[in-house]
This record gives C-alpha cells, structure tokens and sequence, in this order.
C-alpha cells in the first residue's frame, strides 16, 4: 500500500520519503509536511516509483538504504536512469557506519547528500529547505520563460498579421502618387505626390523588416534562394540607388580580385543597401562613404563599407539587437533598429559572418561570405 498525506492543493513542494518502517515515514513527515510542502511517503522502491510517476514534479527524495528487495542504492539508480526523474535530488538516510566506501556508492548512485540516523531533525530541515527553495525558484523560473514565450509569440503573429494587412492599403497609395506625379501639370502637386512616394516606400521596407523578423524568429531563418553571382555588380547597384537618393554625397568603390560566387542575389542586395544607408545617415557628410570588395581569398568574398564618424561606445554591445535603434541621425528620424539584425541573419544564413569596428572617428563594417552558401536554405 502506498502512503501519502493529505494533498488540499496542487501547487505545494512535493517531497518523497522512501523507508520499509512506517514509523520512520511518519516521524520525517512529522518534521518536513507543512501547508508548503506536500509529503508522499512509500514503504519499498517500487511503491517509490510509482508515486514518481504520478507526481513527476518531486523537489526532493529521501531514501533509506537498509530496505528488502530493493535498497536505497538500487532505487536511486532506478531514478537516475529515467529522463523525468533523473534531476531530483537524493538524500541518503542509513543507519549504517560512516565508512568511505559505502559513502562512495551513495554517491555514485546518485546521491546529493547522506544523512544518519537517528537524524537531527534541526539537520534534516535545513538540508530539505534548501532544496525546496532551489525547486520553487527553478518554477518560477520556467513559469516566467512560458510567460514570456507565450507573449512574444501572440506579438509576433500580431506584427506579422499587422505587416500582411499593411500591404494591400499601402500599395494602393502608392499606385495613386505615382499616378498623380507622372499626370499632373501643377508643380506643386507633382511634389507632394513625390514626398508620397518616398513616404510609401520607407513603409513598406519597415513592413518587408517585420515581416523578415517574424519569419526569423517563427521558421527560425530566413529562404535563401542561392545563384552565381558577381558581388561587383551586386554593389554597383545598390551604389546606383543611393546616389539617386543622395545626389550631393561622395561615395567611393574599389574592387579586388574575383568577386563570384553563389549567392542569394535579393538579400545580399539587401545587406549591402542596408550597410550604404546606415553609413550615408549616421556618418559624417564631410567624408565619403567607401565601399570595397576583396575576392583575393580563394573561399571568400569580403565587403567592407566605411564611413567617417564614430558610433557611441555604449551601442556598439547593442548594434545587431532587434528594436534597439541606432543613433540618431542629424535632422532625422530613429528607426526600429532592425536593419543590422536582418542583415546579420541574412549573413549568418549564408554561412558568413558579419562584424562592426568604430574608433578613431571611423566606422567598418565588414562582411565576410563564403563563395558558397555553407548553410540550409532554410535555417
């Protein structure tokens, strides 16, 4: 028969006392059951393993040593040996002498501790509440972690439902200043209907972003869809448009060596756009912004673009962190700060690494791919 008290609620520490004397279970219980702490007692290993499997969550067992047919050594090695049990702690209590090698199997068997009889109950108590504090902080702990993991979720699927119904009204928007720019004869309208555009596209590369960090953070990578590729040409373009976009800024290119290789074209493309705005923006304008290509390696490509201006010390730990922003540029807006983590995880996606250097009033950050995509598509 097993033994266990009386249980009024189902969230108190449970505690699990195993002896062939009744008396004994009785006397523990006596001195560790309270209104936090639930005992379930049990007379022999098998008893004690069934109760371990109707109440997996066990902040500690106590075992006798001295039982008939399976003692205290063999039932710690019983619940060792199984995944659900094998992380509660075992306490050894023994009648026997305190000799080395009888200690040593204890402990061998899985023991944290050996207590001896007959116990003091002052001993006992302040072994056991340490224990139990450690399983109601360990609860804690995990009751947070599914909190927290069950709201990042819910604002996740909110970001990108959000994102997706974003999309039909924008690109509505969008259509009807384009249509009014090229159709209309007033100056000013044609203007405005500009201002629109730029508006509309700085909307729906913040949507594409969050959309990007939903798929990272939901599938847990981003689709690469990898092709031969120049990474001069690659350049070349996402310089053509930000020259568009700043006319009166100096930038400067250099390439070195073979720059082939086999990658995903569109986020490449996206790395390098992201890298060029973020040193137009947040670096002087009294320096140009250089941009290098180095293909000398015979397994790599490596991109580097540099700017005048240094990035604040307390940033740099934060750059490629989702939602933390970057400084501020002159006269402009802060962003979501999600530009460097997307083209982090672009890169780490192709198998490369990305990395920020800012000292001396210089900003680099380089880029280094291999020449084939040495990961998943889908990571």
């Amino acid at each position: 028969m097993i033994l266990t008290s009386f249980k009024p609620q189902d969230d108190r520490i449970k505690c699990l006392l195993v002896d062939d004397v009744p008396e004994n279970l009785v006397a523990l219980e006596a001195l560790l059951a309270s209104d936090r702490v639930e005992v379930l007692k049990a007379q022999s290993g098998p008893q004690a393993l069934e109760l371990l499997l109707e109440h997996g969550d066990v902040a500690l067992a106590l075992l006798d040593v001295q039982m008939p047919d399976m003692n205290g050594f063999e039932l710690a090695e019983l619940i060792r040996g199984s995944e659900r049990t094998r992380h509660i702690p075992l306490i050894f209590i023994t009648a026997g002498a305190r000799e080395q090698g009888w200690q040593f199997r204890g402990y061998e068997s899985g023991a944290v501790d050996f207590l001896y009889k007959p116990v003091d109950p002052y001993m006992l108590k302040t072994k056991a509440n340490v224990f139990f504090e450690l399983h109601e902080r360990r609860r804690a702990l995990a009751q947070q972690l599914e909190e927290r993991t069950e709201a990042l979720r819910v604002n996740e699927m909110f970001m990108a439902v959000l994102s997706h119904d974003l999309r039909s009204p924008l690109q509505a928007i969008i259509m009807g200043a384009s249509l009014l720019q090229r159709q209309s004869e007033d100056a000013r309208a044609a203007s405005l209907a500009q201002r629109m555009l730029l508006s509309g596209d700085r909307m729906a590369r913040l949507i594409e972003d969050l959309l990007d960090v939903t798929r990272i953070r939901q599938a847990g990578g981003l689709t690469l869809a990898p092709e031969a590729l120049c990474m001069e040409m690659l350049v070349n373009r996402a310089l053509d448009e930000a020259r568009t976009g700043q006319p009166d800024r100096q930038i400067e290119f250099q390439c070195f060596g073979n720059a082939a290789g086999n990658w995903d074209g569109q986020r490449i493309s996206q790395v390098i756009a992201n890298l060029i705005g973020n040193a137009l923006h947040h670096g002087s304008r009294d320096a140009p912004v250089r941009v290098e290509v180095d293909g000398a390696a015979a397994d790599q490509v490596v991109v580097t673009v540099i700017n005048g201006g240094a990035i604040p010390t307390e940033l740099m730990p934060h750059l490629f962190n989702p939602f933390r922003g970057g400084a501020r540029p002159q006269g402009g807006r802060q962003g979501l700060g999600l530009g460097l983590f997307i083209a982090q995880q672009i890169v780490l996606s192709h198998g490369g690494r990305i990395s920020a250097e800012s000292r001396d009033a210089v900003t680099r950050f380089r880029v280094v791919l291999p020449r084939q995509v040495q990961a998943p598509a889908v990571q």
